[in-house]
């Protein structure tokens, strides 16, 4: 890893070492990444790429860190993180070009104030552009995929790329860019022109319900189960379904079900990853007993080996 970190400094990459995860995701769970990167331009994305590669130094690219469950362990690798120089957004018209670095909600507003909808289901949305393209994220029975335009992308050999919205496979909570070989740089989206106090008021009224019904106040992840079409039907939303079970509330160490929400699991101050595996594994195998179904989970968990996948797959 000296060799690495010597590489990458060589090249003016910014890089520490060391760097709590838990301070770079929402469930503030997570233990040191060997090499934490922040990239300032696509320059420094290429560069780092190319240098952990030919290092064989397995790497991950995260946001917010709002739909990630860290591992106790951290990451015998690199973290790249598309942070502040990559939170740039502009508008032409209906049209709105941002970085993987925007964050959701101020991008919700802007349009609000410029008289542009499709973007209110998202004000509440903890997460990046990038993270959100990535997972197709949306609320309400919509999701970001619905006005892609297109998306700029990096392989994983440091090739720039871009891809037609109807090219990135999306649908619900997915898309082509989580397999990881694909590292999201900026994307196109198509708003609607509208009245600026109707988008506000409708703004307005997202936020009050997130706040009446989520634990906000607390460390979360957001959903930690994602809808599965046959349960759904069958038995209604996964929080439906864990409160149905008599789960709310139930807590493994620090990570308890919320009392607000069961769909979401909240830190109540020393949760670790273990405690969140625990509970998640606890909670798919009642409901399991109760509905005869696996109940998937949306959240991904990032192993020491900087692998990431659906928790579930990882339990």
């Amino acid at each position: 890893m000296r060799k690495t970190l010597s590489r990458l400094l060589e090249a003016k990459v910014p890089v520490v070492e060391g760097e709590s995860l838990k301070d770079h995701c929402t469930w503030r769970i997570g233990g040191p990444a060997d090499l934490f990167i922040e990239p300032r331009s696509v320059e420094d994305i290429k560069a780092a790429v190319g240098i952990l590669n030919d290092c064989e130094v397995p790497w991950v690219v995260i946001g917010r860190g709002s739909n990630l469950l860290f591992d106790d362990q951290g990451i015998r690798g690199a973290v790249i993180k598309l942070g502040r120089s990559f939170s740039q957004a502009s508008f032409d018209g209906e049209k709105v070009r941002g970085y993987a670095g925007v964050w959701i909600p101020s991008l919700a507003r802007r349009s609000a104030s410029l008289g542009l909808s499709g973007l209110e289901h998202m004000v509440g949305i903890p997460g990046t552009l990038g993270g959100v393209v990535a997972m197709n994220g949306g609320s309400l029975r919509q999701n970001i995929g619905q006005i892609v335009d297109w998306v700029t992308y990096m392989n994983r050999d440091g090739e720039v790329d871009r891809l037609e919205g109807s090219e990135c496979g999306f649908s619900y909570r997915t898309s082509c860019f989580q397999d990881t070989s694909k590292i999201v740089l900026e994307a196109q989206l198509s708003l609607i022109p509208s009245d600026v106090q109707s988008v506000r008021e409708e703004m307005v009224q997202v936020l009050r319900e997130r706040k009446a019904k989520f634990p906000l106040s607390q460390p979360n992840c957001g959903s930690v189960f994602s809808n599965d079409p046959y349960i759904h039907r069958e038995w209604g939303p996964p929080g439906k379904v864990i409160e149905m079970c008599g789960l709310k509330g139930l807590r493994i160490g620090d990570a308890q079900v919320s009392h607000r929400h069961a769909n979401f699991t909240v830190n109540l101050g020393n949760a670790t990853s273990q405690d969140v595996r625990a509970l998640v594994r606890t909670i798919r195998h009642v409901v399991h007993d109760v509905t005869g179904c696996h109940i998937p989970c949306e959240v991904r968990y990032v192993s020491p080996d900087g692998e990431v996948t659906a928790l579930h797959k990882s339990l």
